[in-house]
């Protein structure tokens, strides 16, 4: 399985670019990491319990945390962090890119779901 040899965060252009060992270098949009996610959260822990995100293209990736020397955890400012991204799931993302966000589109079509979708108001609490 190759391995990464440069991760950067581009903030400005919501990107996480992956260069990988085997010459492959990959931007995979914070958006598109964010839907896939790998946490229980987003996959659930089961076939067909996976939970479809939404309103989430605006979503920034505040920190990279290394996870020993097999993945990293992405810090999303919606609070989501519990993803643990390895170098085999992020070669994945960005090898089958074009068809997982293909896929997610169509799920939002099927759904009704307009694309893109506006996130959530953050209201203040009422007093």
């Amino acid at each position: 399985m190759p391995r990464p040899t440069a991760i950067k965060l581009r903030r400005k252009s919501r990107l996480l670019e992956v260069s990988f060992d085997d010459g492959v270098v990959f931007e995979l949009p914070f958006e598109y990491l964010r839907v896939y996610s790998p946490s229980a959260e987003v996959k659930g822990h089961g076939p067909g319990q996976e939970t479809l995100q939404i309103g989430k293209h605006e979503v920034q990736i505040k920190a990279v945390e290394p996870v020993g020397n097999y993945a990293v955890r992405l810090m999303f400012d919606d609070g989501h962090d519990t993803g643990l991204y390895t170098w085999a799931y992020l070669h994945d993302l960005g090898s089958n890119r074009a068809a997982k966000w293909q896929n997610y589109l169509d799920r939002l079509k099927d759904l009704n779901i307009p694309y893109p979708t506006p996130a959530p108001v953050k209201r203040p609490p009422l007093r």
